[in-house]
């Protein structure tokens, strides 16, 4: 390369006014920027991601000290996103949340949301957990703007990556808080579906007095009580109450369900998980009356 455009001769030039010296008594970040913008650019087209990143922090920096917070957030997403091409999952966590801060200065929660989805969605493999707190952070940031329309897809996300990690009742809570969030948006189809989410996901883990629980909570919600889904719900959970392995089948395979999305349509798709026929309601006892020996209920 000539020396004019060699990305590092560009970055050994950015650093030098950057730093103070003799003869330098101010740093000028404007022109290394400017420096570190281009030899970033160039590092990638290159395919050399590692200093691409690193190029990227810098310039990430520059934009900071010369009071542009805009630029820095999407100068820390490239960094993100090569860093994510490298496989460096700690630093995609750190330099998403790192641009969604710099939105948050600028005011702008949407983009601030969207920074840490990024980060969720390419760490939901490698890092679940990490995944899960992103998603949720992205949420709280929309919810505080009053925003909650905009997060029905993360929260539906976080209980996807929940279900792929066996953590059923962390997921089912996600559910209810997007059922939330439906409430105050008035879109009672999405709240609806997230309740009937929910009580699927708990019967799923074989929690039947919670699924119940969840039922009876949500039906205080007239909108559920008188929905399809609260409907469905009353059936599926009288079938569990009877033992019917058949008819929970049968529901299972109904437009209630093909109309959720699909992690609950292949858990619902599943039912019933363990031994229903413990849950089989029994006649009330007379006072002072043994209870029947369930294994000879044959």
């Amino acid at each position: 390369m000539a020396g004019g455009s060699d990305p590092d001769k560009m970055i050994a030039k950015a650093d030098k006014l950057t730093k103070l010296s003799l003869t330098r008594w101010s740093a000028d970040w404007k022109s290394a920027t400017v420096l570190y913008e281009q030899a970033a650019n160039a590092f990638r087209v290159a395919k050399d991601y590692e200093k691409a990143k690193e190029a990227f922090e810098k310039a990430s920096k520059g934009q900071e000290m010369i009071s542009s917070p805009w630029d820095a957030a999407k100068h820390m997403e490239s960094a993100a996103a090569l860093a994510k091409e490298l496989g460096k999952w700690n630093e995609v966590a750190d330099f998403y949340k790192r641009a969604s801060e710099l939105y948050v200065e600028c005011g702008r929660s949407q983009p601030s949301s969207d920074a840490l989805a990024k980060g969720a969605r390419a760490l939901e493999e490698a890092a679940p957990d990490e995944a899960i707190q992103l998603y949720a952070d992205a949420c709280s940031i929309l919810e505080e703007d009053g925003r909650e329309q905009m997060a029905f897809d993360l929260y539906r996300a976080a209980a996807s990556v929940y279900i792929k990690v066996e953590k059923y009742t962390d997921a089912a809570a996600f559910l209810l808080r997007l059922g939330l969030a439906a409430d105050k948006c008035n879109a009672t189809n999405s709240q609806c579906k997230a309740y009937l989410s929910a009580i699927i996901v708990y019967l799923y883990a074989h929690d039947f007095k919670q699924a119940e629980k969840c039922y009876n909570d949500c039906s205080q919600i007239d909108a559920f009580l008188g929905s399809d889904q609260g409907r469905f719900s009353s059936k599926l959970l009288s079938a569990y109450r009877e033992g019917d392995i058949e008819e929970i089948k049968r529901l299972a395979q109904s437009t209630s369900v093909s109309h959720l999305d699909n992690m609950i349509i292949k858990l619902a798709r599943k039912l019933p998980m363990g031994d229903v026929s413990a849950l089989k309601t029994e006649p009330p006892m007379e006072e002072g009356e043994e209870p029947l020996d369930e294994n000879d209920l044959t």
